[in-house]
């Protein structure tokens, strides 16, 4: 198998024209359920389901929104039988039908979980690249209404578990020069190097590519793809050929498909020859181009590390629609962030994971598993948080929701402060919010359930406005608060949320583990600038949503003073005449 070709309107340069595909539903909420994962990893069972079921609906919590239920990775027999994906004979024995009857029968809706690429993360070689008609009828033979698709061995990618020799596709060669109309212009003299991933070597330029994005090293908004960029000036309108200077490789970095490009136009996107080392350069052939009168923009580039992916998530979706085009599946990318998703993603998913896994250390029945407050990588809750706070620009109605991954709530290594901050958090980011714990340990009115099932909170992000969040102060922004990726904890943020009706959310969060004091601020006046729906008024009711406790406030200034460590202050305010 090789990569699609790919249309136009799947290109790196339509991710940004606001333009979903394939009649992608919009106006879903963040959805909210359970997820086995977390819980349970790959040894998830029917009966545990059923009993995670059972558990919902003694709890009530399908009447506070929790309505999927989730079968992630392990469910699947490790191998396709006739071509097609079997539920596994000893953890589902009764076959995913009778589990989506009882997900039903409950008042609930059924979700499950797949890959893009030929096998899952746990390895089961069923991953639906390749099969993605014959695994959409089973999903609609199953009736599922949400499905989290994964990305971990893809075929055409070298991130993660894949091959890396996949390198291949995913950048260009290293480029020495480009000639064109017989005159030849050097990659390191004459070119400009875009993004902030190419970069000059010895008399060339590698790293022409989209960079991982799976790890926290990196702001959500940079620019991580890199094209070599050439000015080129005609007198008049003409045809001249172009040849590249190039040698191939198969690692991070360089690699051996090579798009070209005048302006938007593509005329060459494919494989070219591959040559005896990375530092052995060879001519390619000559390619006929029209160049305009002025100045025209050659571009030598490999986008297709994003583009791939946007059309493997683009097959599944266009076989569902093919069976079943009314259907209202919630569609998931599990990306990972690998290549940067929140780019292109809305176009065909209402959400997508914006990093790797939120926890490394799952558990099991019996075993809670275990999360952390902060780690170097990306298993934490501030890892995630870090980045979703600074991504509102992408998320909304009319395009889907940045997921920072499952909550860790009721995982050892968190205290009750640490899952309250966590969920304040999700609900204000307008994350999915998917339980990942065995609910089996919550009883109705403990502690677990009281930050869970916490209605006020769900509100904010369950809110008709369908409007993420906004940071609009950290004391460690220098400039832009809502815009500067921040990775230090030592700091405290407050978030900003407009609500229908008028309404506004203030989430003060002391993202640090040591206590802090101070006047943390915002005036009405200042966020009136920032969102048109919020508006001065002559006082304001105040509620507190963990504490219930309801005040007045008449000057417009909401101030918190004191913060313990990883506590968080979350407040409904309602403008009053």
């Amino acid at each position: 198998m090789t990569p699609d070709r790919i249309n136009k309107e799947g290109r790196f340069d339509s991710f940004d024209n606001g333009e979903i595909l394939l009649n992608k539903k919009k106006n879903h909420l963040p959805p909210m359920g359970w997820n086995s994962w977390n819980a349970f990893g790959s040894n998830n069972t029917e009966a545990l389901t059923r009993a995670m079921v059972d558990k919902i609906k003694e709890l009530e919590l399908d009447k506070l929104g929790y309505k999927f239920i989730v079968l992630d990775d392990g469910c699947y027999k490790p191998e396709r039988v006739n071509g097609r994906l079997v539920s596994d004979e000893v953890k589902f024995a009764s076959g995913f039908n009778a589990m989506s009857d009882y997900v039903h029968s409950h008042g609930l809706k059924f979700g499950m979980y797949n890959d893009i690429g030929d096998r899952l993360c746990s390895g089961a070689q069923v991953g639906t690249c390749g099969y993605e008609d014959v695994d959409a009828q089973s999903y609609v033979d199953w009736k599922v209404d949400f499905m989290k698709v994964d990305n971990c061995y893809y075929l055409w990618d070298n991130a993660t578990f894949s091959n890396p020799e996949n390198a291949r596709y995913t950048f260009a060669p290293n480029i020495k020069a480009v000639k064109i109309d017989g005159k030849e212009y050097s990659a390191v003299k004459d070119g400009k190097v875009t993004g902030f991933v190419g970069k000059v070597e010895k008399d060339y330029v590698t790293f022409l590519g989209t960079f991982d994005g799976t790890g926290p090293d990196a702001s959500p908004l940079e620019v991580r793809s890199s094209e070599l960029v050439f000015e080129v000036e005609a007198e008049e309108d003409k045809t001249v050929s172009l040849a590249v200077e190039y040698a191939t490789g198969k690692k991070e970095g360089v690699g051996e498909w090579l798009e070209l490009a005048v302006g938007e136009d593509i005329f060459f996107d494919d494989f070219v020859e591959p040559t005896e080392s990375e530092e052995t350069f060879v001519w390619s052939r000559d390619f006929e181009v029209s160049l305009k009168k002025g100045v025209n923009i050659i571009r030598v580039m490999n986008h297709r590390r994003q583009e791939n992916t946007l059309n493997s998530y683009s097959r599944f979706l266009r076989e569902l629609n093919k069976l079943k085009p009314d259907h209202d599946i919630i569609y998931s990318a599990c990306e990972w962030g690998k290549t940067h998703p929140q780019n292109w993603a809305y176009k065909v998913c209402d959400s997508w994971r914006i990093l790797n896994d939120i926890t490394f250390r799952v558990g099991n029945d019996g075993d809670p598993g275990v999360g952390n407050w902060k780690d170097d990588y990306t298993p934490s809750v501030t890892s995630q948080y870090n980045k979703a706070v600074i991504m509102d620009e992408f998320a909304g109605l009319d395009k889907g929701w940045n997921d920072p991954d499952m909550l860790m709530i009721g995982m050892n290594g968190l205290n009750d402060t640490q899952y309250r901050t966590h969920m304040a958090t999700w609900c204000m980011m307008n994350s999915p919010l998917f339980l990942g714990l065995d609910l089996r340990r919550v009883k109705k009115g403990d502690a677990l359930y009281q930050i869970i099932a916490n209605k006020d909170l769900i509100d904010l992000n369950q809110d008709a406005l369908g409007v993420q969040a906004k940071r609009v102060f950290s004391s460690l922004a220098v400039e832009r608060p809502d815009k500067e990726y921040i990775r230090d904890i030592n700091r405290v943020d407050i978030l900003c949320k407009p609500l229908s009706g008028g309404d506004f959310a203030l989430c003060f969060v002391n993202v640090s583990e040591e206590d802090k004091k101070g006047e943390f601020s915002v005036d009405v006046k200042e966020l009136s600038k920032i969102f048109a729906g919020i508006k001065s008024a002559g006082s304001y009711e105040v509620k507190d949503l963990w504490t219930k406790e309801v005040t007045e406030n008449t000057t417009g200034v909401f101030t918190v003073k004191e913060l313990p460590a990883c506590a968080s202050v979350t407040l409904r305010i309602t403008p009053k005449n």
